[in-house]
């Protein structure tokens, strides 16, 4: 199946902006969303395990391993059974922008009868300003799942009715009770994507066991790159110099080597720093580039004329316990004007054919169970070599991830970022 580039829903388009979505993901939302820091502080000894101690803190902070329950208040309690679908007016959403296909937005409104709004933003600053600005409502918004408990506690969002969702059980089993939110109590998984390394096939000659070596190769000096996110490009050092496999360690031995190892590829390689991966490795600007699996997926699209995907390869961990993904999920604001009409959308994206043409627009995978890797590929969006991209629940269940973290540890980590992009 090939896309039509006629269909503005299925039309392959250039990846989401990718630039902070994790700049606030690993603890620095705590002031924004009014949890002062020095409580939080104070009762969160064991940040590792996400065990609170002491009873200045308002929740635990969730781990794959301490999975976390968020409340259900009575003073926000989720809609009844059986509403009637609101319709007329606006329905506004809150994203990333070009981030839901077109198509599938159009449709939407025009099935039920509404103008669909989408307000775009950066980053989870810029999304907490926006759904906490007076007198503002909005009907779906898309955080990470790090950001969750601190927008459950102070009632931004609203939890589920699972009675209007039906198609939750078309997603991965993993993503029905997942560990940042039992029960889906308050959210849906919209995408999960996976966290490696681009390169040119036609020019590399060989991939190394530890495929991260490739950017401290200096071979391709000039044309390499890191992706400019702190957490990414620290983390995939810890675990390229094998100092550590926690990638949300406070440490600080850890993270200052894993930073110096960084800053010799400077020297090494003229390391660039960006998130264009998905458009320098096809058009060959870059050879090796450190990436997101939806940018692999998408970069076949950014091939120059006469070149097909097979010069593009993509690199993972062959041991799902070592590689790193992430996922973005769906809720719903308390603010919403359209909670039940919020609910039929949610069903609406987890259905496999509109899951499916969303991914054609935007090359982020979402959960579902009939999209497996050997189906896309079948179905040519995928083309087999870049099969390593497609993230399996084998990664969830087993793999690494970015969680919360204390403003001290985010310090850390950023502290040490901005020591190697002043060389960079």
């Amino acid at each position: 199946m090939s896309f039509d580039p006629n269909d503005q829903g299925s039309r392959p388009r250039r990846s989401r902006p990718q630039l902070a979505r994790r700049d606030v993901l690993r603890g620095g939302l705590w002031v924004g969303v009014g949890l002062g820091a020095a409580p939080l502080l104070a009762a969160c000894g064991n940040e590792s395990s996400g065990q609170v101690v002491g009873g200045a803190a308002p929740y635990p902070l969730a781990r794959p391993d301490h999975p976390v329950t968020l409340p259900i208040k009575d003073s926000n309690p989720p809609i009844g059974d059986g509403l009637a679908p609101e319709s007329g007016g606006a329905f506004k959403i809150l994203n990333y922008a070009d981030y839901m296909a077109p198509g599938v937005i159009k449709d939407f409104g025009k099935k039920h009868g509404v103008t669909v709004q989408v307000t775009p933003y950066n980053n989870y600053d810029e999304m907490l300003a926006k759904i906490r600005a007076p007198g503002e409502s909005f009907d779906l918004v898309f955080p990470g799942p790090s950001v969750l408990s601190k927008m459950a506690y102070t009632e931004l969002i609203q939890p589920l009715n699972h009675s209007y969702l039906p198609h939750l059980k078309n997603v991965w089993p993993e993503y029905q009770d997942p560990w940042y939110d039992r029960g889906a109590a308050f959210t849906v998984p919209y995408t999960v994507y996976g966290s490696g390394v681009m390169y040119r096939a036609d020019r590399v000659s060989e991939v190394p066991q530890n495929g991260y070596d490739l950017i401290w190769n200096k071979q391709y000096a000039g044309k390499v790159a890191v992706l400019d996110d702190y957490g990414e490009a620290i983390g995939m050092s810890l675990l390229r110099n094998g100092l550590t496999t926690d990638i949300n360690t406070s440490d600080p031995t850890l993270v200052q080597k894993a930073t110096d190892s960084l800053i010799e590829l400077i020297d090494l390689v003229e390391i660039k720093v960006n998130i264009n991966a998905y458009s320098e490795v096809p058009e060959g600007t870059a050879t090796v580039h450190q990436g997101w699996s939806g940018d692999a997926i998408a970069s076949q699209y950014y091939l120059p004329k006469g070149e097909t995907p097979e010069v593009l390869g993509y690199w993972r961990p062959k041991d799902p316990a070592e590689r790193v993904i992430g996922s973005d999920v769906i809720a719903i604001p308390k603010s919403s004007q359209k909670p039940v009409l919020a609910h039929q959308m949610i069903n609406d994206l987890l259905d496999n054919a509109i899951g499916l043409r969303n991914f054609g627009w935007n090359g982020y995978q979402p959960p579902l169970t009939k999209l497996s890797a050997r189906y896309l590929v079948d179905q040519e969006y995928i083309p087999a070599n870049l099969m390593n991209s497609v993230v399996v629940p084998g990664d969830f269940a087993t793999g690494l991830t970015y969680y919360e973290v204390s403003p001290e540890t985010e310090a850390l980590w950023r502290n040490n970022w901005s020591r190697f992009k002043a060389g960079a």
